[in-house]
C-alpha cells in the first residue's frame, strides 16, 4: 500500500515522468506488433478515452496557448496510440470473430448504436459514416486551415512585436528580465504556432487511416469468416460489421475529441481568462440581446404547430437574464462613478514624495528629432541605444542604466541633449534628411555643404545631402546619418563619463551578482573595504578608460592590498598592475610593440618631488614656471606625435603616473599615462619622444 501511495505521490511522478514517458512510448509501438489479451485492451481503450477527455479539458481551461506547449506532441503520441489500438483489435477481431470479448467495442456496437440486428449494423455504419464526415470536413479541415493562417501571420508579426518590446524596454517601462521573458515567449509561441501547423496533419491522416481500416476489417472478416471459419454470408456480416462499427466508434470517438481540441487551441484569441471565462464575460456584455432573443421566442410560441411548452420557458429564462444583466450593469456604472467622485482632487494639496529621483542618464530630443524613435517610422535610434548599451557592458565592464528617451519642448527641433542624473554633459543639433560629412584628416578635396561641428570629436564638419553623398565618401570623407550622430555622441559620453554613471548601488549589485560564482573573493574585499571604497578605484579606472570587466581580477588584489591600506591612488595603481595584460594589450600595436613617450629623469624627479596630498588625491605642486615648460613640452610632444599617425601614450614610474596624468588631465584629459610596471614582458618598447624642458 505504501508503494502505490509513493507511486501516486507528486514528486515521484515528477522524478520519473521522462522514464513513464519513454516506456509509454515504447509500448504504443509494441501494441502494433505484440497480440494484446481483451482485458488489456479494453483497459488501454478506456485509457484513451479519459486520455482524449482530459485534454480537451486542459485546452478549455487554458489561458494562454504556452501553458500546454506539449499539445503538438500530445497530438503526434494520441494519434499514434488510437492507431495502435485500431491495429490490436483488428487482429483480435480477425482472429477471434464470433469468439471476440472485447466488452468496450461490443458496447459500442450495440449500447451506443441504441439497437440490435440489422437495423442497428445500418444505423450504427451511418453514425461512424457521419461521425468520420464530422472529423475530416468540418473540423480537421478547419483547424488545419486555421493553423495554417495562424502559424504564418504569427511569424509575420514577429519583427514588430519584438522592436515593441525593446521599445519599451529602452524608455524603462520594462526591466531587462521581463523583456528577456516577453521575447522568449513570443519565440515560444512561434514555434508551437509552426509545430500546430505540422501537427494538424496528423488528425487529418489519422481520419483517412480510420476509413481505410473499417474498410479492411469489413471485408477483411467476410473473407475470413467465410473461407476459413466457414460461416454464411450473414453471419459474416453481422458480426464482422457490428465488430468493426463499434471499433470504429470507439477508436474514432477520442480522435473526435482531440480534434475539437486542436482546433480550439488555435482559434483561441489572446485573452486573460479561460474558455469558459471568456463565454460568461463576453454572453454577458449586453442585456438588450437577451430581451430581442425573448420576444422572438415568445412571438415563434404563439405560431401554429409550434412547442409553445418549449419556447415560452425559454423566453423567460431570457427574460431573467436581460434583467440580472442590466441590474449588474446598472450596479457597475454607478461604482463608476463613485470611484471617479473619489479620484478627484480635495481642496488640500497632496504630499510630496520627499525624493524626487533623477535619471541615471536621459536623451530629450526636439519635437524635430521624434521621428528617431517613432515605431511607425522604423525607431532606429532605437536600436542604437540597445547596442551601445551591450557594447559598453563589453568594452568597459559597465552596465549602463537604462537610458530615458524623452522629449522637450524647450530644446529647438533640430537639438538633443543629454544628461547624466538631471546634469547636461552633451549638446548637439540634427539637420533631418541631412548626412554629416566629417573629414577625418586624409581627404583633401573640397565639397559643398552647410560648415558645421561633429558633436561627438569637435571635428570640422559639413551639413550634405543624400545626392552628395557618394561623392564625399569617394574624396575621403566619413559620412553618417542622424542616428548615428546621436549614437556616436552617446557612445563618447558614456566612455568619458562612464565614473560618473558608477554609484554605489551599481557597484552593491555587481559585488552581489559576482558573490554567486566567486564568494571566497567577495567577502574577503568586503571585510577589507567598504562598497564606496571599491566604488572610488572602480571610478578611478573608468576614468583612464581602463575596462572594470575582470572584476575577479580587480577585486583580488583589492583583497590583497585592502588591510595594508585604504588609499585609493595606492589601491588603484596595485590594481592597474594586476590589469596589466590587459592594459599592454589595449595600447600595443599588431607587432606587440609599444610605442611610448618618455619623460626626462631629472624632469620626472621633480614631478614626484612636487608630490601633495590634496582631498581628490594626489596632485604635482610645481613651481608656476616650471609647470608652464612642463604643460608646454607636454602639449608640443603629443601634438607631434600625433601629427605622425601615433597614438600618444606616455610611460613612467609606477611614483609618477598618478601625478604626470593628475597634472594634464585639464590640457589633455585623454592623455593615457601607463607605469613601467604595467607593462609585460611580451611586448617590445619603442620610444617615439621624450620630453624635456628648457634650463
Amino acid at each position: 500500500m505504501a508503494d502505490v501511495q509513493a507511486l501516486l505521490t507528486d514528486s515521484f511522478l515528477r522524478k520519473r515522468s521522462d522514464v513513464l514517458v519513454a516506456v509509454g512510448v515504447i509500448v504504443i509501438i509494441l501494441m502494433m506488433i505484440i497480440p494484446l489479451p481483451t482485458v488489456i485492451l479494453d483497459s488501454l481503450m478506456a485509457l484513451n478515452l479519459v486520455f482524449a477527455l482530459l485534454t480537451i479539458l486542459i485546452v478549455l481551461y487554458t489561458k494562454n496557448v504556452l501553458e500546454f506547449s506539449v499539445f503538438p506532441t500530445v497530438l503526434l503520441i494520441a494519434t499514434v496510440y488510437g492507431l495502435a489500438l485500431n491495429v490490436s483489435s483488428t487482429r483480435l477481431i480477425l482472429s477471434q470473430g464470433e469468439q471476440f470479448g472485447g466488452a468496450i467495442i461490443r458496447a459500442f456496437a450495440s449500447f451506443v448504436v441504441g439497437t440490435a440486428g440489422t437495423e442497428g449494423l445500418v444505423i450504427g455504419v451511418i453514425i461512424f459514416v457521419i461521425l468520420i464526415a464530422v472529423q475530416f470536413l468540418v473540423i480537421t479541415k478547419g483547424a488545419t486551415r486555421t493553423a495554417e493562417v495562424a502559424a504564418r501571420f504569427t511569424l509575420d508579426a514577429l519583427p514588430q512585436k519584438q522592436m515593441a518590446i525593446e521599445a519599451e524596454y529602452n524608455s524603462g517601462i520594462l526591466s531587462e528580465e521581463e523583456a528577456t521573458k516577453r521575447k522568449l515567449e513570443l519565440e515560444q509561441e512561434v514555434d508551437f504556432y509552426g509545430a500546430m501547423d505540422g501537427a494538424s496533419k496528423f488528425v487529418s491522416g489519422n481520419v483517412k487511416v480510420g476509413i481505410l481500416i473499417t474498410i479492411i476489417n469489413i471485408v477483411g472478416g467476410i473473407i475470413v469468416g467465410m473461407s476459413i471459419r466457414g460461416e454464411s454470408l450473414d453471419m459474416a456480416l453481422t458480426t464482422y460489421v457490428s465488430l468493426t462499427v463499434g471499433d470504429g466508434l470507439v477508436t474514432q470517438f477520442p480522435a473526435l475529441l482531440i480534434s475539437t481540441a486542436s482546433g480550439l487551441i488555435v482559434t483561441r484569441a489572446a485573452s486573460e481568462g479561460s474558455f469558459g471565462e471568456d463565454v460568461t464575460k463576453q454572453f454577458t456584455n449586453q442585456a438588450r440581446v437577451y430581451w430581442i432573443a425573448a420576444f422572438f421566442l415568445t412571438v415563434l410560441s404563439f405560431l401554429p404547430g409550434f412547442p409553445w411548452y418549449v419556447l415560452m420557458p425559454m423566453a423567460a429564462l431570457s427574460v431573467l437574464l436581460g434583467i440580472r444583466i442590466g441590474r449588474r450593469d446598472a450596479s457597475e456604472a454607478a461604482d463608476e462613478r463613485a470611484a471617479e467622485e473619489r479620484k478627484k482632487p480635495k481642496e488640500t494639496p497632496p504630499e510630496l514624495s520627499p525624493v524626487a529621483p533623477l535619471d541615471p542618464i536621459s536623451l530629450e530630443l526636439g519635437y524635430g528629432l521624434v521621428p528617431l524613435v517613432d515605431q511607425d517610422k522604423g525607431a532606429e535610434l532605437l536600436d542604437r541605444v540597445t547596442r551601445i548599451r551591450r557594447e559598453t557592458a563589453l568594452e568597459l565592464g559597465l552596465a549602463v542604466p537604462r537610458i530615458r528617451i524623452i522629449d522637450n519642448m524647450r530644446l529647438e527641433p533640430s537639438e538633443y541633449s543629454f544628461k547624466i542624473r538631471g546634469v547636461e554633459v552633451g549638446r548637439g543639433k540634427i539637420r533631418m534628411g541631412h548626412y554629416l560629412s566629417i573629414n577625418p584628416g586624409g581627404a583633401r578635396e573640397e565639397i559643398p555643404g552647410e560648415s558645421t561641428t561633429d558633436p561627438a570629436f569637435g571635428l570640422p564638419a559639413k551639413w550634405i545631402v543624400e545626392d552628395q553623398r557618394e561623392q564625399a565618401e569617394r574624396a575621403g570623407y566619413t559620412v553618417v546619418d542622424a542616428p548615428s550622430i546621436i549614437a556616436t555622441h552617446l557612445t563618447e559620453l558614456i566612455k568619458r563619463h562612464a565614473s560618473d554613471i558608477l554609484g554605489r548601488q551599481e557597484v552593491k549589485a555587481m559585488l552581489d551578482a559576482l558573490k554567486r560564482e566567486y564568494p571566497a573573493v567577495v567577502e574577503e574585499v568586503q571585510s577589507a573595504l567598504s562598497v564606496g571604497e571599491v566604488q572610488k578605484v572602480l571610478q578611478a579606472l573608468l576614468r583612464e578608460q581602463v575596462s572594470i570587466r575582470n572584476l575577479v581580477t580587480i577585486l583580488e588584489a583589492l583583497a590583497d592590498y585592502g588591510n595594508i591600506t585604504k588609499d585609493t591612488g595606492f589601491l588603484t595603481e596595485k590594481v592597474r598592475q594586476a590589469l596589466s595584460r590587459q592594459i599592454s594589450k589595449q595600447y600595443a600595436d599588431d607587432d606587440n610593440v609599444l610605442r611610448v613617450i618618455t619623460i626626462e629623469p631629472s624632469l620626472e624627479q621633480q614631478i614626484i618631488e612636487s608630490r601633495v596630498e590634496t582631498a581628490g588625491g594626489v596632485a604635482p605642486a610645481m613651481s608656476p614656471e616650471l609647470q608652464r615648460q612642463w604643460i608646454n613640452a607636454l602639449v608640443n610632444t603629443v601634438r607631434g606625435v600625433q601629427e605622425q599617425g601615433r597614438y600618444p601614450l606616455i610611460l613612467c614610474s609606477e611614483t609618477a603616473r598618478p601625478l604626470v596624468k593628475a597634472g594634464s588631465v585639464r590640457e589633455l584629459p585623454d592623455l593615457a599615462v601607463m607605469s613601467v610596471l604595467e607593462v609585460i614582458p611580451e611586448l617590445r618598447v619603442e620610444g617615439m619622444a621624450e620630453i624635456r624642458v628648457e634650463r
